[in-house]
């Protein structure tokens, strides 16, 4: 994070619009507003700092919640006006529990597998972070890999088990039971659906 805060062109109140967009898919997360004391302490400490103009002090992101952004990078724009600020969101970024605050509702409209997919994948994130009690996904990361590995292990021997049954919901529900062990073991082990998806686009073919 090459940023020199002196040189940034600051408003009136001192304060500079920061955009914060997800690093790996670039989703638009939300918009806030930085001073120099609150981008100097992002810098610090690779977490969002911001200042809250409704409270008039400076605000950590997740603090409270535990829906905290680690801070991949920090880039002013052309004019050193604003800036885009790259995260690793370890939960919700919106108040209203939305994962971005331009969602267009608090429960999302999308259905798609890979919306889903990709959904499961930031909430297995944030447990990984953030292990609250009752939590079945923080226990396993509690765990170790070694459970986590026994549960892909377990899940895959009832889906098999499963595809032998004449009807078709025990399959649906073992193969949606091994998806989310298996999402649970990437996380652990740091890969991304990206990087599973960049795989399998070269294996396609042209």
């Amino acid at each position: 994070m090459n940023v020199q805060i002196e040189k940034l062109k600051f408003d009136d109140h001192g304060l500079i619009p920061a955009i914060v967009q997800d690093s790996a898919t670039r989703e638009v997360l939300t918009l806030a507003y930085m001073n120099a004391e609150s981008l100097a302490r992002t810098i610090e400490t690779k977490e969002t700092w911001f200042w809250s103009r409704s409270r008039t002090s400076l605000w950590h992101k997740g603090e409270t919640s535990g829906n905290t952004q680690r801070v991949v990078d920090v880039m002013p724009d052309c004019d050193g006006d604003a800036l885009v600020v790259l995260v690793e969101p370890a939960g919700p970024a919106c108040h209203t529990g939305a994962r971005s605050c331009f969602a267009e509702s608090t429960t999302t409209n999308q259905t798609g597998l890979g919306d889903l997919l990709e959904q499961l994948y930031q909430l297995v994130q944030e447990r990984e972070h953030v292990r609250p009690e009752n939590s079945y996904t923080a226990y396993l990361f509690n765990e170790g890999l070694d459970k986590i590995l026994k549960k892909v292990g377990e899940e895959s021997t009832e889906t098999i088990v499963a595809a032998k049954n004449e009807t078709i919901e025990p399959l649906v529900a073992e193969v949606s039971d091994l998806l989310y062990h298996l999402i649970v073991l990437l996380v652990a082990r740091g890969v991304t659906l990206e990087q599973i998806g960049g795989e399998l686009a070269k294996r396609r073919g042209p």
